[in-house]
């Protein structure tokens, strides 16, 4: 039985983002396909209830979120490093621009203009994730002509990123900004190639998506949930280690809710067991699986007492 389990779907531009880190590390890994679309009975017991795809998966320690899985991996499986310590500040500043800025146009763009090739439910369902009425199909495809702009024009920017010469995106190495701007890319063709014109007119760009696509996905090793399930119950979540708390954070043991600060803000309640400047982790008991530990990463997440 492989030691990582990743939930993830097709296509999902966050699992691509694991997928690929996975394939980075040279890992073998559990792979468990979830409902792209709530409710997802199969994944809560080990979630409490989180909604983004993927979650990774290490017996009874659950880690959701790509930023923090990441720093998972790399703590597993140090080399080849996601994080050149010469380029982490950089690395960290573009991945956040890719997460939080540039992807949103992106998503917006692609799935308004390939809804006839999603699953019916899911703009349905991420309206719901963002508090939102659930649009028609008119909607959609007005939202995705509007955000075709702001897409073409970091695209752009990504381009002159690259034409001083510079191998990777930060720089000389590979790091996490590679994966945070691959995957929104990726995206665009993930279902289809009716936006693949959007990419042509950049060689460059080109060029570095074919050798990060030429990591690969490693070695996944097909699970099903009911085996995912039985691995966490028959599982002990590992020791946390030591906290490095804020002054304004919560003492260990206390009760807390944890959800995201932007959209998919279903909360999850659970005792504070560990918290650092990167990490948050709560123990929490499900009656189907028994106790489980679920890891947030501190940026992105709002954190209080219940």
């Amino acid at each position: 039985m492989p030691e990582l389990i990743l939930h993830h779907y097709d296509f999902s531009n966050y699992s691509e983002k694991v997928r690929l880190a996975l394939g980075y590390k040279g890992l073998s890994w559990g792979s468990v396909i979830i409902p792209p679309v709530a409710p997802k009975p199969d994944l809560t017991p080990l979630t409490g209830g989180y909604r983004r795809t993927p979650v990774l998966q290490a017996g009874a320690d659950i880690y959701c979120d790509t930023s923090l899985i990441l720093r998972e991996l790399e703590r597993r499986r140090p080399e080849p490093t996601l994080y050149p310590p010469a380029l982490d500040a950089p690395a960290r500043m573009i991945a956040y621009w890719a997460e939080h800025q540039l992807f949103r146009p992106i998503s917006l763009y692609v799935s308004g203009t390939n809804q006839d090739l999603l699953p019916p439910d899911l703009q349905a369902d991420r309206s719901r994730m963002r508090g939102l009425a659930v649009p028609d199909a008119e909607t959609v495809a007005r939202a995705a002509r509007r955000n075709a702009p702001p897409a073409r024009l970091q695209i752009g920017w990504i381009d002159a990123l690259l034409a001083d010469g510079r191998p990777w995106i930060a720089g000389g190495a590979v790091s996490i900004a590679d994966f945070a701007v691959y995957h929104a890319l990726w995206f665009i063709r993930a279902r289809s190639d009716r936006l693949a014109h959007e990419l042509t007119p950049y060689p460059r760009i080109g060029f570095w998506m074919s050798r990060m696509a030429s990591f690969g996905h490693g070695e996944p090793v097909a699970m099903s949930a009911a085996d995912a399930l039985n691995t966490a119950r028959d599982a002990t979540p590992a020791a946390p280690r030591a906290s490095s708390p804020f002054p304004e954070d919560p003492p260990l043991g206390t009760r807390v809710r944890i959800r995201a600060d932007d959209y998919a803000r279903d909360p999850i309640e659970g005792e504070l067991v560990l918290i650092d400047a990167e990490e948050i982790a709560i123990r929490r008991v499900d009656p189907a699986i028994g106790e489980v530990v679920v890891h947030f990463p501190r940026l992105g997440y709002d954190l209080r007492a219940v």
